[in-house]
């Protein structure tokens, strides 16, 4: 689990870290002072610290005041935001099969890199989660309904075949019209699980119905759409011999973000794809939940406190 934020159910006892800056400042003016005497001094002091083991004091003093600084914040009670795994959703997957995804400005090209970091992606979804495939080109199709059979989705998405023209607007509203094949939860049949829809496309519709009002009709079932735009400006594909440029167009992927209610993300690397995935991820497959974490800053005061007592019992001498 990852930690987002802290608060404190104890704030107020964090007035108690005014001693930090008291003590670090009393600190500050010993040693300037005890620095600028350092020809004439010879007190107990200057004996039990020589100069060749100042930067062991001033371990042992700072460890010792974070020390007392994490105990404080343990004291005040912290609490944090931490990622947990949701019990169920639904995820549909709605990748580009279009020609222009044969491009190679993506290694090896778009739709091998492509299909690698879907796997990958659907992999790392909460175990009980509904994944769907759908595919579309000039036409969309529903390969794997609802399922939480990965490797019926990962066989799927490695025969995927590369056809012409492209219905992003298709694509969609398969999506939505496969809603009513998720499978009911057992135990709560009457409630409907979350979804979204996660978009991989390098282009612009240029058949089928609006892109713009299947993401309208997204956002009122409330089903939020994460869009990639995938590949770089200088994609091309080669057919009969005539190079024709297939640049990546994020406007209509952006549009459709908006309108649904989710985010448009772009990629122009497997690298940042996988980066995409993986936060696309962390957004649809966790819920933030408020845990309690005193512990922790124990644990930090100890490992402090460890290392200002072996400062200190290297100087083998008290306390300043």
């Amino acid at each position: 689990m990852i930690l987002m934020e802290i608060g404190f159910m104890r704030p107020e006892r964090l007035w108690a870290l005014v001693a930090v800056p008291v003590l670090l400042g009393v600190y500050l003016v010993w040693s300037f002072a005890r620095r600028s005497k350092a020809s004439v001094d010879r007190s107990a002091l200057a004996v039990l610290f020589p100069k060749r083991k100042a930067w062991k004091r001033h371990v042992a003093v700072v460890a010792a005041i974070a020390t007392l600084a994490s105990l404080t914040l343990a004291w005040a009670t912290p609490n944090g935001y931490t990622n947990v795994p949701k019990d169920r959703a639904t995820i549909f997957l709605v990748m580009d099969v279009s020609l222009s995804m044969e491009a190679t400005d993506v290694q090896p090209t778009r739709i091998a890199a492509a299909e690698q970091a879907a796997k990958e992606f659907v992999s790392e979804l909460p175990a009980g989660f509904n994944v769907a495939l759908i595919s579309f080109a000039g036409t969309a199709s529903l390969l794997v309904p609802p399922t939480t059979d990965r490797g019926q989705v990962d066989a799927a998405i490695d025969g995927l075949q590369l056809l012409q023209s492209t219905a992003i607007g298709e694509g969609i509203y398969s999506a939505l019209d496969a809603l009513a094949l998720i499978p009911p939860d057992p135990n709560h049949p009457n409630d409907p699980a979350p979804a979204a829809i996660v978009l991989i496309s390098d282009g612009v519709s240029n058949t089928g119905r609006s892109s713009s009002d299947a993401a309208l009709q997204s956002k009122s079932l409330q089903i939020p759409i994460f869009t990639i735009a995938y590949g770089t400006p200088n994609g091309y594909i080669v057919d009969q011999g005539q190079r024709n440029p297939v640049p990546v167009d994020k406007d209509e992927l952006r549009t459709i973000a908006q309108l649904s209610g989710g985010k448009a993300y772009s990629a122009d690397s497997l690298g940042q794809l996988r980066d995409v995935y993986s936060g696309i991820s962390r957004t649809v497959g966790y819920d933030k939940e408020k845990t309690e974490i005193t512990e922790q800053f124990v644990g930090y005061a100890t490992v402090l406190g460890v290392i200002a007592l072996l400062a200190v019992m290297s100087l083998a001498a008290r306390w300043p």
